[in-house]
C-alpha cells in the first residue's frame, strides 16, 4: 500500500507558487540585466564571482560544477566560452594530473568589478527594496533553512550519479 501524499496546505501552496513565480521572474530579470550590460548570463556572472572569492581565484572544475549545481558538460562549455573571451584560464592541478583548475584571469576580475555595481543594483531593486528589514532577516533565515535541508538530502544521495554536477 502506497503512503498517502502529504499535500500542501492552502498557505503552503500559496507560498510555493509565489516562490516558483518570483524565482523564475527574478532569474529572467537578472539574466536580462547581465546580457544587456555585460553580454553574459547570470550563470557566467556567478561562475566568475565564485572564482573571485576562491583561494588564488581558482577551483577544480568538479568543485565549480558542484557550487554552480550544473553538469560538468555545461560547465565545460561555459568555461570554454569565458576562456575564449580571456576571463578564465585552465590549469592542470599540481596534485592530480587528471584534474583541471578554472582560474579567474585579471581581465575576468576587471569585468566582474565593472559589472558588479549594476548587478547589485538590479538585485536591490528587485528584491531588497521591496522588503522590510525584518523580511530581509526572514528571507535569510528561510534560505539558510532550505539550504540546510537540501545539503542533508544531497548528503543522503552522496553516491547518486543523477545529481547534475556528477553527470558528464
Amino acid at each position: 500500500m502506497e503512503p498517502t501524499p502529504r499535500w500542501l496546505t492552502p498557505e503552503e501552496r500559496r507560498a510555493w507558487l509565489a516562490y516558483v513565480e518570483f524565482s523564475t521572474h527574478l532569474a529572467d530579470h537578472l539574466n536580462r540585466q547581465l546580457r544587456r550590460d555585460a553580454g553574459m548570463t547570470h550563470t557566467d556572472y556567478v561562475l566568475l564571482a565564485i572564482l573571485s572569492e576562491s583561494p588564488d581565484r581558482k577551483l577544480t572544475m568538479s568543485e565549480l560544477a558542484e557550487r554552480l549545481r550544473i553538469t560538468r558538460s555545461r560547465l565545460t562549455h561555459a568555461v570554454t566560452r569565458l576562456q575564449e573571451s580571456g576571463y578564465v584560464d585552465r590549469e592542470d592541478c599540481p596534485h592530480n594530473r587528471r584534474t583541471q583548475l578554472a582560474v579567474l584571469t585579471p581581465d575576468g576580475m576587471r569585468l566582474l568589478e565593472q559589472v558588479a555595481p549594476g548587478h547589485v543594483e538590479a538585485v536591490r531593486q528587485a528584491v531588497f527594496d521591496a522588503l522590510t528589514p525584518d523580511q530581509v532577516t526572514q528571507l535569510a533565515e528561510i534560505g539558510e533553512a532550505v539550504n540546510t535541508a537540501l545539503h542533508r538530502i544531497d548528503a543522503d544521495s552522496d553516491h547518486d550519479r543523477t545529481l547534475p554536477w556528477r553527470r558528464r
